[in-house]
């Protein structure tokens, strides 16, 4: 293996900026790009630019590629399936690679009960699909989502999110009957209280102060959540969180609606993230590293709760036999090469050295994640805890132009999310050049 990353030109280079003016006149500028990487091909962790340059990639292309870029088994099983069927809509016909996958995620995903799935496109499909569900089977037409939360941009998944105002404007109205309340964001706590002197306040105050008060429990189908917030900030709340929401939804019959778009399929070093909660949500969605970057969204939920009758929601490209070939080589890959132990493994070695960085910068305000799924939140100083997004930015670019692909989220959090194979020697190369972004900087 070569030493990476390797930059051969200043990027942005001449290609990418050609490109980049070519995009401009022809694609939706409702993107964000966070900086003009033109990606020409991508092997194990390592992305190559239209120029030349290598780089790591500690975004796993947003968070997409858990077992890295062209894995070989996932590749063959896509070129397999290729030449069988392209495409014949699992919402009118039958093809078994989608009851194949299917009957995968109901081994891998948390719950001790029978399941059943349904498959779309996406993340934000699969959110949608769970609150339809939600509203179904409980004809409850009210939903309580968080602060902070991302859920997709579709009008369904809109109404959920809650992480910036951008992500909002000028699109209402939106799905009505969703309340948000404060997550467990204990480093910025919304009530200005500490930790564990709170006593999970933030939980209490959606019973004490929402149910009792405006938003009638028995109307409530679900609570809606990410177990680690991604787009917020990479949040992840505290030990007995999810017990304690758990506990209210089941005083008043209200489902947990649990959204694994980002933190699931061996992210934390668990299939799914709420199993570091040891909780078993009624419903999970997954997408975005189910299929290695292939159009996939997956609604798993309790048999019981599955009950819909037929035509009462559909998708015509969901199941798509290519990516379901994608999704099932996935989980056979994270299984056979014990992925989920080395996102544990780096990922606290990461912790470690992040920890350590944290004692001597005057900017690293909090370190925070499972496996490898780390967030480092950056203020102008620690004892304001200020929001620092100038200085995330500089990092985030810093670090790009000498070769680590990595991203901010929140208002000022980089977060670390390379695909679970990565290796120690990459690791430590990735996060000597964050580090040294950081201290430049700060």
């Amino acid at each position: 293996m070569g030493k990476y990353p390797k930059i051969v030109v200043t990027p942005p280079g001449p290609k990418a900026r050609a490109l980049a003016m070519r995009d401009e006149k022809v694609i939706s500028q409702s993107f964000v790009r966070f900086y003009p990487l033109a990606i020409h091909s991508g092997k194990g962790c390592i992305v190559t630019d239209v120029d030349g340059n290598e780089y790591i990639d500690f975004n796993s292309g947003l968070v997409c590629l858990n077992v890295g870029h062209s894995h070989p088994d996932v590749t063959a099983a896509i070129k397999d399936q290729l030449d069988q069927f392209l495409h014949y809509s699992v919402t009118d016909f039958m093809y078994s690679k989608v009851v194949e996958v299917a009957e995968k995620l109901v081994e891998i995903t948390p719950g001790s009960w029978g399941k059943k799935v349904f498959f779309g496109n996406s993340g934000a499909e699969a959110v949608e699909a769970g609150a339809k569900l939600a509203r179904w089977h409980s004809r409850r037409p009210r939903f309580v989502a968080f602060s902070s939360a991302f859920h997709g941009r579709t009008f369904g998944g809109m109404s959920f999110t809650a992480s910036k105002p951008v992500q909002r404007r000028y699109f209402s109205p939106l799905v009505p009957g969703v309340t948000h309340v404060p997550y467990g964001y204990c480093y910025r706590c919304p009530f200005k209280l500490d930790f564990p002197d709170c006593d999970y306040w933030c939980i209490h105050f959606i019973d004490e102060q929402v149910l009792q008060k405006y938003v009638p429990p028995e109307e409530v189908a679900a609570f809606v959540f990410e177990p680690i917030q991604g787009e917020g900030g990479y949040v992840v709340p505290p030990p007995m969180y999810f017990q304690t929401l758990k506990k209210l939804a089941d005083k008043y019959g209200i489902l947990l609606m649990d959204d694994e778009v980002q933190a699931g399929v061996g992210r934390t070093g668990k299939w799914f993230a709420i199993e570091h909660w040891g909780i078993e949500p009624d419903l999970i969605c997954t997408a975005k590293s189910i299929a290695a970057g292939m159009p996939l969204g997956a609604l798993v939920a309790r048999e019981s709760i599955m009950d819909w009758e037929g035509g009462s929601h559909a998708s015509t490209f969901g199941g798509n036999p290519v990516s379901c070939a994608a999704a099932s080589a996935v989980i056979d890959v994270i299984k056979a090469e014990g992925l989920r132990e080395n996102a544990m493994k780096q990922g606290s070695y990461i912790m470690k050295r992040l920890e350590e960085l944290k004692e001597t910068s005057s900017v690293v305000g909090d370190i925070r994640g499972k496996g490898l799924m780390i967030g480092i939140e950056l203020v102008q100083d620690k004892k304001s805890r200020k929001p620092a997004p100038k200085i995330a930015g500089d990092v985030m670019t810093q670090s790009w132009k000498r070769g680590v692909a990595v991203i901010t989220c929140g208002k000022s959090t980089l977060r670390i999310a390379p695909p679970l194979i990565i290796t120690r020697d990459l690791v430590d190369a990735g996060i000597d050049i964050i580090e040294d972004s950081i201290r430049n900087a700060g």
